[in-house]
């Protein structure tokens, strides 16, 4: 018998997968939902659950689909790669051609790898950065996240810049005995951290506009004062884009912000709604991966010829500057719309409303806000067929899907919460 509710379907899913979701944020639970919907199909800006609930999408798979739900060109592009074959695991045309799409739009980014996921991609750039500097150190921020690499698991402790513990059991302390946590837009406390550990320190990374804390913008100076400090100390500066990449520009942050990274860490666009991701930068650091150097780094289905075609499909119509014009303006206008009842960060196509009259600088600021106000907010947004990220440290997406008609009607269905 089929199941046709999402509480049939859940039941299920709780026999027989942990928690009943497969990535923790879809079980809802923090926005108080005891059931997450269950999606049947997508078009443009809009799902439908099993339910037959139609709702206005500003997650869109958290950021990958500028183009919205079954876009009709990336469905066109996979359905013909599909009848060449899903999988080959051998060199294709089509690798090499998103490779040189990637490297002629990302400024830092000389040799690229294919990779299927953010977290696989951070894992090998981690591994890349210690192998080329021969040191062991990697700094990274509190609430900028980079897939579930176990050294990147991460919180920060008190003072300005500690070593950091492991913020989920599974994850050795040793794993983490290398990893140097700031604050986020602290510039003294990077400078701290780099003058304490410098000489053992393989790498910065960072997410150069925040996403994983809700949006929190790079403060003046922050990037350039990043470079500067890996510069002097020999470390070298990782920028993951897996959100911003081809978001906030075609080059992602650091050609809005115009700081060039070593390293570039990209996903979520660059596959075009599918599992890809890629990492690149100076050839110098990226030939020292197998099988040009000794690095090793493999993947089956790295540059898997469906998700390479959805993301050439993609990334071929970026390179029109009136697509980020015009994601530029729908973000204003849903940022000047939502500004009235919270705290609004955006950059480009992507913003958070946060529940809290106070700055939002870093993660520590994300956490004053009101996540209980957060939580009914969601829930009375979902009852007006309008669907947001259900957790406060997550961003709303705009894509070429969403038009004025779409941002009215959101803006409205948040007024008559507050």
């Amino acid at each position: 018998m089929a199941l046709t509710t999402r509480s049939d379907l859940y039941r299920r899913a709780l026999e027989l997968i942990p928690g009943g979701v497969n990535s923790p944020v879809r079980a809802m639970k923090a926005v108080g939902l005891e059931e997450p919907f269950f999606v049947a199909r997508g078009e443009g800006a809009y799902l439908e659950d099993v339910d037959g609930n139609r709702y206005l999408d500003w997650v869109l798979s958290w950021g990958p689909l500028l183009f919205g739900h079954a876009d009709p060109e990336t469905v066109e592009a996979v359905r013909e790669a599909a009848l060449r074959g899903t999988s080959f695991g051998a060199p294709t045309e089509a690798e090499v051609e998103l490779a040189a799409e990637i490297a002629g739009a990302v400024p830092s980014v000389e040799r690229v790898r294919l990779v299927s996921s953010g977290t696989e991609a951070a894992m090998s750039t981690l591994r890349l950065a210690r192998a080329f500097t021969k040191r062991d150190r990697v700094l990274k921020f509190a609430g900028c996240y980079h897939g579930h690499v176990d050294a990147l698991l991460a919180s920060a402790g008190s003072g300005l810049a500690t070593l950091a513990i492991p913020s989920t059991p599974g994850v050795p302390t040793a794993v983490t005995a290398d990893t140097i946590v700031c604050p986020y837009n602290d510039v003294d406390a990077v400078a701290e951290a780099v003058v304490r550990y410098g000489e053992g320190l393989a790498a910065i990374v960072v997410e150069p506009v925040a996403g994983n804390m809700g949006v929190v913008p790079p403060a003046d100076g922050f990037l350039g004062a990043l470079r500067t400090l890996c510069d002097a100390s020999g470390a070298l500066l990782v920028f993951d884009e897996v959100i911003t990449g081809f978001r906030v520009a075609r080059g992602g942050a650091q050609e809005r912000y115009g700081v060039r990274p070593d390293l570039t860490i990209l996903g979520k666009i660059v596959g075009g709604g599918l599992p890809l991701a890629a990492f690149g930068g100076r050839a110098e650091v990226m030939e020292l991966l197998a099988p040009s150097g000794p690095v090793y780094q493999a993947g089956t289905l790295s540059g898997n010829p469906l998700a390479t075609a959805a993301g050439l499909s993609v990334l071929r119509r970026l390179r029109d500057p009136r697509v980020y014009e015009e994601l530029e303006r729908r973000g204003a206008a849903l940022e000047a719309g939502l500004s009235p009842f919270g705290r609004v960060r955006r950059v480009g196509a992507m913003l958070t409303l946060f529940m809290t009259d106070g700055p939002v600088r870093n993660f520590e600021d994300a956490q004053r806000c009101d996540t209980e106000r957060y939580g009914a907010l969601f829930r009375h947004l979902l009852s007006q067929g309008v669907y947001v990220a259900p957790s406060q440290f997550e961003a709303m997406f705009v894509s070429l899907a969403h038009g004025d008609e779409e941002i009215a009607r959101t803006v409205e269905a948040v007024a008559s919460f507050s």
